[in-house]
């Protein structure tokens, strides 16, 4: 009855299993190279698309269907902290615009719950892709001493004896 909720939901899973590989992979290299700010951002942003993958994976089960828990690509390789932010925007952008039309999609063919679910992971879509786009303008606003300012903070954090 709800094969195409349960094809779509399964999509989801798959571009947002991708999410989580590519943002844990950013999140490793930015603290690697001391970027503690973008760091957490990559991590918090992957541990959301964990909880996004969770509930396709429950509404799924809901139907009746079963969770495929396949990535669509490959973690890309990238190390320049710009190119992981035009990446994570992107990807953002693309996952808003096709859960877009998901939910129309499932509205469609008279299941409202799938609808309401892909209505609700395009916010957060929207808002990573907003915090991935302010990151970007500060990086254009203040250059390589916006960068420089995130490895100050760890060094000092770093100095500071534990209490």
């Amino acid at each position: 009855m709800h094969e195409k909720s349960i094809e779509l939901l399964n999509k989801a899973i798959a571009d947002e299993l991708s999410a989580v590989h590519q943002y844990m992979y950013f999140h490793f290299h930015c603290d690697d190279q001391g970027y503690d700010l973008l760091a957490g951002l990559f991590k918090r942003t992957a541990i959301e698309e964990m909880t996004h993958i969770e509930r396709a994976a429950e509404r799924i089960l809901f139907l009746k269907g079963e969770v495929e828990m396949v990535a669509s690509e490959a973690v890309e390789k990238i190390h320049d902290v710009r190119t992981m932010l035009e990446r994570a925007a992107d990807m953002e952008a693309q996952s808003a615009k096709e859960y877009n039309e998901w939910a129309n999609e499932c509205g469609a063919n008279a299941d409202s719950a799938t609808k309401r679910l892909f209505e609700d992971l395009v916010a957060d879509e929207e808002r990573h892709h907003d915090q991935y786009m302010t990151e970007m303008e500060s990086i254009d606003r203040f250059g390589e001493r916006y960068l420089a300012l995130q490895s100050i903070e760890r060094s000092k954090s770093l100095s500071t004896p534990a209490e």
